[in-house]
């Protein structure tokens, strides 16, 4: 019996992986408002100029500083960005409850 439903599981898992990734090649893009451009705009341009700046006479807890905004102002762009996305595993784990449930 495991001989036949590991295979199987496996083979239900890289079906889904390969539909998610299709799907989110044709994801059509959304409408930024003024205040999202705004804010985008302005997080582009501090990264530019972090990269312009000469960092070897920077402390290292500068440097951590530098560190610390820049992955803050990566997860802003990617909220303003927008969009739901699911691990495989949840989405495994989904598809597994719904077929104990039903």
């Amino acid at each position: 019996m495991k001989k036949i439903i590991y295979p199987l599981m496996l083979l239900m898992a890289l079906t889904f992986n390969l539909n998610v990734a299709l799907a989110a090649k044709d994801k059509p893009k959304t409408e930024l408002t003024p205040e999202q451009r705004l804010e985008l705009n302005r997080i582009t341009s501090r990264v530019e100029e972090i990269k312009a700046m000469d960092k070897s006479n920077l402390s290292r807890e500068e440097r951590k500083e530098l560190r610390k905004e820049l992955r803050e102002m990566k997860k802003k762009a990617k909220a303003i960005g927008g969009g739901v996305y699911l691990s495989v595993g949840a989405i495994i784990i989904i598809i597994l409850l719904l077929i104990l449930i039903l």
